[in-house]
């Protein structure tokens, strides 16, 4: 089909041509470190995402209130193998718990525990993830795994028994804490403010990058001569 619009369709032509070129330069390791357009954008705002995301002292705040009260709870692993690292977890926690196949007693001072569960939150938090793997001898990444999987098992367990406080502290904790530090682990918090002027220029970038295309389009239309006109109204006889 030849064009009928020479000029919207060079415009049309150059936008399209302009917008596949920085489409290119995105997708090329020209960040830093080998990093594209997406990897360099996506670490960007995980970082911020992490820098916003820490509630481990207001959390620790609502848990000091359960210092000094006890509990006891049967819960279930899905396997023997988790059930015997949770003991490992709780022991080194100072509460008591007994392994029995994919099963876990456990009881003591609810508060002592979720002081410890914070404490390594924190150090995963600060990506020191030596000092939990240290306290338990295995891998961090699966002590947090093995800490979530527990406080999911005291929430359902304790909102059964009619404990609603207890359980509501021990969700935040499981959430807010465990949650935020294993996901966030090994990445580098910046705070929003820091970064405020290169994040408003990417949402900015964003923005007109879309529109960039929708002008293309737009433009390559019109070279072909397919416009869209507002429909006459007939007038009744």
């Amino acid at each position: 089909m030849a064009a009928t619009n020479k000029k919207a369709m060079s415009i049309g032509i150059f936008l399209a041509l302009s917008f596949l070129g920085v489409l290119l330069l995105i997708f090329s390791p020209v960040f830093g470190e080998g990093k594209n357009g997406l990897q360099f954008s996506d670490e960007l705002f995980n970082k911020l995402s992490k820098g916003s995301s820490y509630f481990i002292p207001k959390v620790a705040q609502s848990s000091q209130k359960l210092a000094g009260r006890d509990f006891s709870l049967t819960v279930r692993m899905e396997k023997p193998e988790q059930a015997q690292k949770a003991v490992q977890v709780l022991t080194a926690a100072g509460v008591q718990a007994e392994e029995a196949a994919a099963e876990v007693k456990v009881s003591g001072d609810l508060g002592r525990l979720l002081s410890m569960v914070l404490q390594d939150s924190d150090a995963m938090y600060r990506n020191d993830g030596k000092t939990v793997a240290g306290r338990y001898g295995f891998d961090e990444r699966e002590v947090m795994a093995t800490w979530w999987t527990l406080l999911k098992q005291f929430d359902k367990e304790l909102k059964k028994g009619g404990k609603i406080e207890e359980a509501k502290v021990v969700n935040d904790v499981m959430k807010k804490a465990v949650e935020a530090a294993y996901n966030f682990y090994g990445i580098e918090a910046q705070k929003v403010t820091d970064k405020a002027g290169l994040m408003a220029g990417l949402l900015l970038f964003y923005v007109a990058y879309t529109m960039w295309w929708g002008f293309a389009i737009f433009y390559l239309f019109e070279g072909f001569g397919l416009t869209m006109k507002k429909a006459k109204v007939k007038k009744e006889v």
